[in-house]
């Protein structure tokens, strides 16, 4: 069957356009130029059976290429195609007349054609066809165009994990992270070349690029027992149990997880709660730093202490309260200071270790900053509160001590006293001032106390110890100030000072041994010439012999009284009285000038009078007797009725020298 308007009509002759090469596979019957004919009716029979013939062809060859869309012809086809579907056309006609009247040959049926030269992948075979938009939709084309194979990449991701475990093996984590960073870069979204990176991280200590990776590979599979395993791992290496026991609860929702598994992290959850609780009870810090070395043990090496815990160290070491503890919290303050220095809690503990010092000032500072970084920071401001009210009472304090006012003193320091009891620095400075104001008063039992407590307080207060061996001494235990004196020299022997006391303290126990005659006239040692006197006539009266002719004790009372008067009367022997020259071993004093008496000379240069001499050699009844010393203006020695001997002057009883000296 032909169809209409395959064929155009010519006005003249031409060439047929080129065909394809399928067309050149299968060749159409050669074309020739058809002269006219006397026996028309042969030609035309001749025409229809190949017309027949074509069109049988074209009909096999339509069901060939049906498939065939235009587009995936051939360039050249294509081309010829393009360019005969845009020649001018006539109407369809059932046969292509030749019009031209030349030579030229014309047949009745229409030229054997190619019926693939004009026909689409969807049989269409004229323009009238391919330009009808009321045409179908053609079908979808199978032909498979060859294209080329997808490009291999340029890295083999198997190839370099392979490598990566290699090197994994072999310990060389830093060649094992590289070679799966590798393959990540071709498959990014793998969780084994993911997890295989965590370990090999974990293995190179650095632990925070771990934890990326694993938790990107848990994102991807949620439900990995292997991966998520490996997290909790990490957590605990972080310092983080209870995020790591989240993780644990969350794989035995899928699988079992042994107690083996979660002993680690269970291990430092438990010993932070025992830290916070010892912290939250006020117990001693040594608790809270026991617990702490032990939870820091399990951190991963090189990791960095959790802040949290570096705090809690901090607090622990400010309620043990000794001087190294102080300054091992204000190195934990520091450590955290160099990282921020606007950190509000590190301000505020580093102002506490420097306030539980006694250093106030530097304190207020350090409050005060930070509550400039943060200005409702509860602690900030109730230890700026704090500080400000105990050093305004504790200066209140130490100017009424200054002005005389000792009794204001005491109470105003024990007012400072209950501010803070937990401050063991500036109470045992407290307690020590009281004790001062305390000595002033007369109460040496409250002076005591009041140093032991210091001491308690701070074992290395060295003034409270001396405040404390004054206060035994002027309550008349000398023997104990001696002890505690010596005691302090020996454990502090560059003690300013201390050297000084110590004499002074074993002179005063030498005094204390001898007749006391401020006690016996019942008067204090500051007591005035009046005083002292109403004293006496007082006591004299009571005790004089007289008035107790029964009693044998009144008179030896009534001799001690005239002693004690005799001696504090005059001021002069009160004043050596009082500073003991009258219990300087003359031994010593001897070996101050040159070892012995100096012949011819006075005392050598010593200072010391005759009558103090024999003052330190005990006073006897009587005058010295015939063999005692003689002090005349006549020269050298002599004994009894020696040359320039003399048993005038003062003189002892009969136990004096033999021969007698004399002192020219």
């Amino acid at each position: 069957m032909v169809l209409p308007g395959l064929f155009k009509p010519k006005k003249t002759s031409e060439a047929l356009p080129k065909k394809s090469s399928k067309a050149r596979e299968h060749p159409s019957p050669s074309r020739r130029s058809v002269s006219k004919s006397p026996t028309k009716s042969l030609k035309e029979s001749e025409s229809r059976s190949q017309h027949r013939k074509i069109s049988s062809r074209s009909s096999s060859r339509n069901v060939l290429n049906a498939d065939i869309h235009p587009l995936n012809l051939p360039p050249e086809e294509r081309e010829r195609k393009r360019s005969a579907m845009s020649a001018p056309t006539d109407p369809p006609t059932p046969m292509d007349v030749d019009h031209d009247g030349d030579a030229s040959s014309a047949s009745s049926s229409p030229p054997p054609t190619d019926p693939t030269a004009f026909s689409d992948a969807n049989g269409s075979t004229n323009d009238a066809e391919l330009e009808d938009p009321t045409s179908p939709v053609p079908p979808p084309h199978r032909f498979k165009p060859t294209t080329s194979p997808p490009a291999k990449p340029a890295l083999d991701p198997e190839e370099c994990k392979a490598l990566g475990n290699k090197y994994y093996k072999n310990s060389d984590f830093v060649r094992a992270i590289a070679e799966y960073t590798k393959a990540l870069s071709v498959e990014p979204q793998s969780v084994t070349y993911l997890s295989n990176r965590a370990a090999a991280f974990i293995s190179a200590n650095r632990f925070d690029e771990a934890l990326a990776d694993s938790k990107q590979a848990q994102d991807l599979e949620p439900r990995n027992a292997k991966v998520l395993h490996r997290l909790a791992r990490i957590y605990v290496l972080l310092g983080r149990p209870s995020e790591a026991l989240d993780v644990l609860d969350h794989i035995a929702t899928f699988q079992t997880v042994t107690l083996a598994e979660r002993a680690v992290a269970t291990e430092m959850q438990t010993h932070i709660k025992q830290a916070e609780e010892a912290l939250r009870r006020g117990t001693t810090g040594s608790m809270v730093i026991h617990a702490l070395d032990k939870v820091e043990r399990a951190l991963g090496y090189g990791v960095e202490k959790p802040r949290k815990w570096q705090l809690m160290r901090g607090e622990a070491y400010l309620k043990m309260g000794n001087v190294n503890s102080l300054g091992d919290a204000q190195g934990v303050a520091m450590s955290l200071l160099r990282k921020n220095s606007k950190d509000p809690e590190a301000l505020v503990l580093r102002g506490r270790a420097l306030y539980a010092q006694g250093e106030n000032e530097k304190a207020l500072q350090h409050f005060r900053e930070a509550l400039s970084c943060d200005p409702d920071y509860k602690d900030g401001v109730k230890y700026l509160r704090l500080v400000q009210k105990l050093e305004r009472m504790k200066e209140e304090g130490n100017t009424a001590f200054k002005t005389g006012k000792y009794k204001q003193a005491v109470e105003l320091y024990g007012q400072a006293l209950a501010v803070d009891p937990n401050n063991k620095g500036i109470n045992s400075k407290l307690h020590q001032n009281r004790a001062m104001a305390s000595i002033k008063l007369k109460d040496f039992k409250s002076a005591i106390s009041d140093c032991d407590r210091a001491i308690a307080l701070d074992s290395t207060y060295v003034k409270a110890r001396r405040t404390r061996a004054r206060a035994l001494g002027e309550s008349g235990s000398w023997d104990e100030a001696v002890r505690e004196f010596k005691a302090i020299a020996e454990s502090n022997p560059s003690e300013p000072g201390i050297q000084k006391e110590v004499h002074n303290a074993e002179l005063e126990l030498k005094k204390s041994k001898r007749k006391d005659y401020y006690k016996l006239l019942g008067v204090e040692k500051d007591a005035s010439e009046n005083e002292i006197k109403k004293a006496y006539r007082k006591l004299a009266i009571v005790h004089h012999p007289d008035k107790n002719p029964d009693d044998e004790s009144a008179a030896e009372k009534f001799k001690e009284i005239g002693e004690a008067y005799e001696c504090l009367s005059d001021p002069e022997k009160r004043a050596r009285y009082d500073s003991g020259e009258d219990l300087l071993d003359p031994s010593e004093m001897f070996s101050q000038g040159g070892g012995g008496f100096p012949m011819g000379g006075g005392m050598g240069g010593m200072g010391i009078s005759p009558e103090m001499l024999f003052n330190m050699m005990g006073q006897g009844g009587g005058g010295m007797g015939g063999g005692g010393f003689s002090f005349s203006t006549a020269g050298g020695f002599g004994g009894a009725g020696g040359p320039g001997g003399s048993r005038g002057g003062r003189s002892r009883g009969a136990g004096g020298f033999p021969g007698g000296f004399s002192f020219g």
